[in-house]
């Protein structure tokens, strides 16, 4: 068994979509990043990524390669989870956190759960997400950014 953290953190601007958990959530801003700006998704790929010591999604999709530009998470996340599989390990479960004043993600949590279980093969009971605000403490507090938190645990095949 092999166990990792992932984390990540975008600011939220005008004319942008919001994505999180792969699915669209209706709002008015989203989240600026170079890719679709999923924190969701990418804190699970660091986390898949970081159990297997194999560095982080940064090292893997670069902002500096034009071919990742706007590239939806959802393959970000697809492609590390064949990596995983490459190595001989699936996933066991998943564990994550969002920190987000606003939008409430409650109502969209098991589209999101739907999402990540299609995008990565498994069961949806095998992936947990909760949902937290920052009790208006910083940047989150402030409404100006959504960060996640997420845990995974590999096991070999």
């Amino acid at each position: 068994m092999r166990i990792g953290i992932g984390y990540d953190i975008h600011r939220l601007v005008e004319d942008r979509k919001l994505f999180l958990g792969g699915i669209e959530i209706p709002y008015l801003k989203g989240l600026l990043g170079y890719s679709d700006g999923d924190v969701l998704l990418h804190a699970i790929s660091d986390a898949m990524l970081g159990a297997l010591s194999l560095g982080d999604i940064g090292q893997h999709f670069p902002n500096t390669d034009p071919k990742y530009k706007d590239i939806e998470s959802s393959r970000i996340l697809r492609k590390t989870a064949e990596l995983i599989a490459q190595k001989g390990y699936i996933i066991n479960n998943i564990d994550t956190v969002i920190l987000a004043e606003d939008p409430k993600v409650y109502p969209y949590k098991e589209g999101m759960i739907e999402s990540i279980s299609r995008t990565l093969g498994i069961d949806k009971t095998k992936i947990s997400i909760k949902a937290t605000t920052n009790e208006g403490v910083g940047s989150m507090g402030r409404g100006e950014a959504i960060a996640a938190y997420a845990v995974v645990l590999l096991k070999e095949k």
